[in-house]
């Protein structure tokens, strides 16, 4: 029941500081781009800004994983969020006093990214400290709900800020946020770390034994490796692609409601995968997130915009089990001392296919025709979703609800 996860003073608190910090997040990439724009005058900035938070969040995020493996999670927690809120709080200053240059702003980019490589982990191995095992389902579904939330307010709300007092005083709230949401995760009773180190051992040989983990568990990597590829093919041609062909379709304004429908769908989903009852529930998410196709395979068919927006609206229902499910899966089954460094491995090959498959996707749409490939694109995404059911280990994987018994890999 969604008041006995509520009665629960630590999930409360944690509940609050997701919400917080991912409306703040939601807000900052609109704020960011704007912001960096009109202080810099061209579109080099912004893209050097980016990428210098993409790279250490990829350089650091193992090593994230590793601490948070090794450290008390809510303090990885509360240290990288207080981090995020002074760096955040830089790119604010630097906008809001009229002192923008790209050097710093790029070097406080870098700072965020680093910072983010140890909250990601962190926040994945937290879940299960905080429930009981047979309730992560539904506490991974009612934090998917603020987060699908956040994500249909906060771009929203950003580019209203922006418009009335532009992208500094937007990112500095976005660095209160993170302020809040430390201090929510400082009310947590959580002191212990994971698992005690072995003797002698230092964060490469951490790294090294989550390699071993993730390689071990046969359906883990299985999924992992299968969701690298639908990364690769699905980001950059939705992002790049999607409003280009939309565009051409049936104009701009259709793109916003393609994005907002896609969003309402993932937040509907959300609120009822928190009721929903099913044995096998990794199953049900890899089958599910093949509907994530649809609208890559709408784009290359030509659809007008109905169809579109209400193919964007299925999509996110499928995004949103998917997302669920996998979680709850890792949370379920992987053990609690390597969760943060399995899921560091997870998140290394997705979060490494997107700027691939974006540089990927421009070389493509200019030697072939668009359609094609975004056609091209959601032939592989889907039957890359459906390849890890292929192994047994995926299809029988039991959800909590069901077996109360912690299952091997």
């Amino acid at each position: 029941m969604l008041s006995a996860l509520l009665r629960q003073t630590d999930f409360r608190w944690f509940l609050s500081a997701q919400a917080v910090s991912l409306l703040g997040s939601s807000m900052a990439p609109v704020a960011l781009a704007f912001g960096v724009l009109d202080a810099s005058g061209n579109t080099g900035d912004l893209g050097v800004v980016l990428t210098a938070y993409m790279v250490p969040l990829l350089a650091f995020l193992l090593v994230g994983g590793a601490v948070a493996d090794r450290l008390p999670r809510r303090t990885v927690l509360v240290a990288a969020h207080l981090g995020s809120a002074l760096t955040q709080g830089g790119v604010a200053a630097l906008l809001l006093t009229g002192r923008y240059a790209l050097l710093p702003a790029a070097a406080l980019g870098f700072l965020n990214g680093a910072l983010a490589a140890f909250i990601t982990p962190a926040l994945r191995g937290i879940v299960p400290q905080l429930v009981p095992r047979d309730r992560i389902r539904r506490a991974n579904a009612l934090l998917g709900s603020v987060r699908n939330a956040t994500k249909i307010l906060g771009p929203s709300l950003s580019g209203i800020a922006v418009a009335v007092v532009g992208g500094g005083p937007a990112i500095a709230f976005d660095a209160l946020t993170y302020l809040l949401a430390a201090g929510c995760l400082a009310r947590l009773s959580l002191t212990a770390a994971p698992t005690s180190p072995r003797p002698g051992s230092g964060i490469r040989a951490d790294i090294r034994d989550g390699w071993t983990e993730f390689r071990r568990i046969r359906w883990v990597w299985t999924v992992s490796v299968c969701f690298c590829v639908v990364n690769l093919v699905q980001v950059g041609t939705w992002q790049i692609l999607g409003p280009v062909l939309t565009r051409q379709l049936s104009g701009e304004e259709t793109w916003g409601f393609v994005l907002s429908a896609r969003g309402v769908g993932m937040l509907v989903m959300s609120a009822l995968v928190y009721r929903l009852v099913v044995r096998h529930l990794l199953r049900l998410g890899q089958l599910m997130s093949a509907l994530g196709a649809i609208p890559l395979l709408a784009l290359g068919a030509h659809l007008d915009a109905l169809w579109l927006i209400a193919i964007a609206f299925v999509a996110g229902l499928g995004s949103s089990v998917a997302a669920v499910s996998w979680e709850t899966s890792l949370q379920e089954h992987v053990p609690a001392h390597v969760l943060s460094r399995v899921s560091s491995y997870d998140d290394l090959l997705s979060y490494i296919a997107i700027p691939i498959g974006q540089l990927g996707v421009g070389l493509l749409a200019d030697r072939f025709d668009g359609h094609q490939v975004a056609a091209t694109a959601g032939i592989v995404y889907a039957a890359a979703a459906v390849l890890p059911l292929a192994s047994a280990t995926v299809r029988r994987l039991p959800h909590a609800q069901d077996d109360h018994a912690r299952s091997g890999p």
